[in-house]
């Protein structure tokens, strides 16, 4: 069932063009698709950015408010597909702007856009209109690129789970009982659904690293002042970056080359006085790895038990790299935690920040955090922050003061460390707990050490704990942002991490696939008894409805029926309880862990009956689906 609104706004963006759903230009294939595969298919006749652009639509349609509704936007660009016409006929009359023209991209709901509101997903914001642009919104739309809409964040980008009183919760594609990281996690969530092909947010302590980390993206923290955080709302100005999130490094890479530069408008691009910039598509080596050294710092690798699993995948990603070429050596910082300690300044300049941006914004719904909070209109996840950052009474105080005299001491132990071991990076977990329930706290974050050196980061994809993804962090030297994105590049080519989240599979005829029906039918050994299975499984919402019928025993014969698994040791464990005893129920639905999940799809899976007379198993049949 498509909920009203986004079939509305799916509808009305098609008719814009006149558009028909079903045409050979609908028909183009987007999920996974990288930004060089996109191009050929344009540059090859064999798609538009039209095409390209419905098919996009298309899935968030299905996806995001219908089948597992991920909730990743929060408002579409209703003349995403006229700004994709505009751009087919400038490729048709032999103008290409470079290798975003015609992709379709997704920005976090704090950039600045002069057609489409700007909110930072707190209702309080719902109606701010900006007057222009934000800078890299400018350089993408220089580049060719379409804006399919703006992605929910935890609410004024304040926390690290992405929940808002505008966009509500986002949900992770991976396992949508969890949340997605924060606070870019709507953009993580929709590129990682393929709700378009690359998308930015913004870090001010790993909203974009953590996304990525639990989104199965790669996503850079840039070196501050490599990027221009002009017209990105504001939530504190010495620490803030905006930046791209992607699926591969290759369209990181295409991303950040449109986007970085200085810009008058933020005085941290200062930095970029005199230099060179980067370029990243040069940066990508295969086996930029070879002669590499690696530090692992164990200050951020955790010791708990619940840290462990993640902390497992991060040091088998290492071993990759050092089979790629790499040496690794143990570094540790002396004195890191009293040096970290106190060094963030977002709860000191946050009230402050807001107040100057609201203030240059042309009717503004409200003029400071203060009214804003008054308003009654924020989340109430976030409301015991705000009022906290709200009692801060100036801008320049002893605090403040001394957490920013912190910045450099840190700076220059990281550096001294890096330079006594002789690393071209540092490595540690992204996060050290894989996501968390939606409802709970998320713990284990390291996004401290790069948001106060200013230095960059790189969150890259190092393997899954079970089916949930997780991301090594490698941190560089100021402005050696490149041979970050190189080295995190040559990691994926040695093998890549990356999967499509289950929940999202490739549409069907414009639509989420149709649920699979099949039959499983298990008897015992003389046939005088069995149980049949009538099941249904909707691969995008993860739930397996199921119907039992039964024949030859009366069902209060019966103990239980179950799904059960065999592990890799030979051990059979029930993972679902369909009906019993006395067979009650004999229909419901299962929602399917990312385990349960994939054991299904593999044939993993048995259909099983206890009775009275074998209560260890009276009957058994595999349960495999049709192809």
């Amino acid at each position: 069932m498509n909920t009203p609104i986004v079939r509305q706004l799916f509808a009305a963006t098609l008719l814009l063009l006149h558009v028909v759903p079903g045409s050979a230009a609908a028909q183009v294939e987007v999920a996974e698709a990288t930004i060089e595969e996109l191009q050929e298919a344009m540059a090859s006749g064999r798609a538009t950015s039209v095409s390209i652009t419905e098919a996009y639509l298309a899935r968030i349609a299905a996806y995001d408010q219908d089948g597992p509704r991920l909730n990743a936007l929060i408002r579409l660009n209703p003349n995403a597909l006229a700004e994709a016409q505009a751009l087919d006929r400038e490729r048709a009359a032999g103008r290409v702007r470079g290798p975003l023209h015609g992709i379709p991209i997704i920005l976090k709901d704090n950039y600045d856009t002069f057609d489409m509101p700007t909110s930072g997903a707190t209702l309080a914001l719902a109606t701010l209109q900006p007057a222009d642009d934000a800078f890299q919104v400018r350089r993408l739309r220089a580049a060719g690129a379409v804006i399919v809409g703006k992605s929910n964040l935890h609410e004024l980008a304040y926390g690290i789970t992405s929940i808002s009183s505008l966009g509500g919760q986002t949900l992770n594609p991976y396992d949508t009982r969890r949340n997605p990281g924060g606070s870019s996690g709507g953009t993580g969530a929709a590129i990682a659904a393929s709700f378009a092909a690359v998308g930015w947010g913004s870090d001010t302590c790993g909203s974009i690293r953590l996304p990525s980390s639990h989104n199965n993206l790669v996503g850079l923290r840039p070196t501050k002042g490599l990027s221009s955080i002009d017209g990105i709302l504001p939530l504190s100005h010495t620490q803030d970056v905006g930046g791209p999130l992607a699926r591969t490094v290759r369209d990181l890479a295409i991303a950040l080359d449109a986007t970085v530069g200085p810009d008058p408008a933020d005085p941290a691009t200062r930095a970029l006085d005199g230099r060179t910039l980067p370029r990243f598509v040069d940066a990508l080596d295969g086996g930029a790895l070879r002669g590499a050294r690696i530090g692992i710092l164990e200050n951020l690798f955790g010791g708990t038990p619940e840290d462990a699993a993640v902390t497992s995948v991060v040091r088998a990603a290492l071993a990759r790299m050092v089979a790629a070429g790499a040496d690794t050596v143990t570094v540790e910082i002396p004195d890191y935690d009293q040096l970290i300690s106190g060094s963030s300044v977002l709860a000191l300049e946050f009230k402050w920040d807001l107040l100057d941006y609201l203030a240059a914004v042309p009717d503004a719904p409200v003029s400071s955090l203060a009214e804003l909070i008054e308003t009654g209109l924020a989340h109430e996840s976030v409301v015991g922050t705000l009022r906290r950052s709200d009692t801060v009474e100036t801008r320049d105080s002893d605090a403040y003061r001394a957490a920013l005299a912190k910045r450099e001491p840190l700076r220059e132990a990281v550096v001294a460390a890096m330079d006594a071991a002789r690393v071209d990076a540092l490595a540690y977990p992204t996060i050290r707990t894989v996501a968390a329930l939606t409802g709970e706290p998320q713990r284990g974050s390291n996004c401290q050490l790069s948001a106060s050196t200013g230095m960059p980061a790189i969150s890259a994809q190092a393997g899954w704990s079970g089916d949930l993804p997780v991301g090594i962090e490698l941190l560089g030297r100021s402005l050696d942002d490149a041979h970050l994105v190189g080295l995190a590049y040559a990691l994926e080519q040695a093998e890549s991490q990356r999967r499509a989240p289950p929940s999202t599979p490739t549409l069907v005829e414009r639509g989420s696939p149709r649920p699979v029906a099949f039959n499983v039918l298990a008897a015992t050994a003389d046939r005088g008894a069995q149980i049949r299975g009538r099941f249904e499984y909707d691969t995008s919402a993860g739930v397996l409805g199921y119907q039992l019928e039964l024949t030859g025993l009366s069902a209060a014969d019966v103990v239980a029926v179950v799904l059960r698994h065999t592990d890799e040791q030979g051990r059979p464990h029930v993972v679902a309880r369909l009906a019993g005893p006395a067979l009650v129920p004999s229909l419901g639905a299962v929602a399917l862990t990312g385990d349960m999940r994939t054991r299904l799809e593999r044939g993993e899976l048995s259909l099983e009956m206890m009775t009275r007379a074998a209560p260890l198993g009276a009957a058994r049949a595999r349960v495999v689906l049709p192809q």
